[in-house]
């Protein structure tokens, strides 16, 4: 099975994907009052939206002209993880604050969607040719790596 798919799509889901962890980790450091959680929460929030305009800035260099850069998929794996992550079954989950969690469950939570992320922007780099950006998409793929190591730190500090 042969198919592309439009980076413009892709680059849009990812944009939608850091939204959706900015408004998690905001709605969660309104709930707790311990300012360390609090100020962690927002720090993360804040990442999470710097990675949304810099996806933004790269789908926009990427589609400008007279067609969108497509990326080649041979066995369909990449078009049926999009069509996964579409489908909500992926991120969606991970990325609900009920406002019941204890702070372990947030950063539980903040984990998974983390490591979703990764894999994510590392199947993305795929779609971006070198000369629109692909560096960048690594810097991001960095950037989720630290947030986890922080969210990691942090579950192991309130364990112990």
């Amino acid at each position: 099975m042969q198919g592309t798919f439009n980076a413009n799509e892709v680059f849009q889901m990812a944009i939608e994907i850091e939204k959706l962890g900015a408004a998690f980790y905001r709605a969660a450091s309104d709930f707790f009052d311990d300012p360390r959680i609090k100020a962690l929460l927002k720090g993360l929030s804040e990442m999470e939206l710097e990675h949304e305009r810099e996806f933004a800035s790269l789908r926009e260099s990427m589609t400008q002209g007279s067609a969108y850069a497509n990326g080649y998929d041979p066995d369909g794996v990449a078009a049926a993880y999009l069509g996964s992550m579409r489908s909500g079954e992926v991120f969606d989950r991970s990325l609900i604050f009920t406002g019941s969690e204890t702070v372990e469950e947030v950063l539980r939570k903040g984990i998974e969607a983390e490591k979703n992320s990764i894999i994510l922007y590392t199947g993305l780099k795929g779609v971006v040719p070198d000369e629109l950006g692909r560096d960048r998409v690594d810097r991001i793929i960095r950037e989720e790596m630290k947030h986890l190591v922080v969210l990691v730190e942090r579950l192991g500090s309130l364990k112990g």
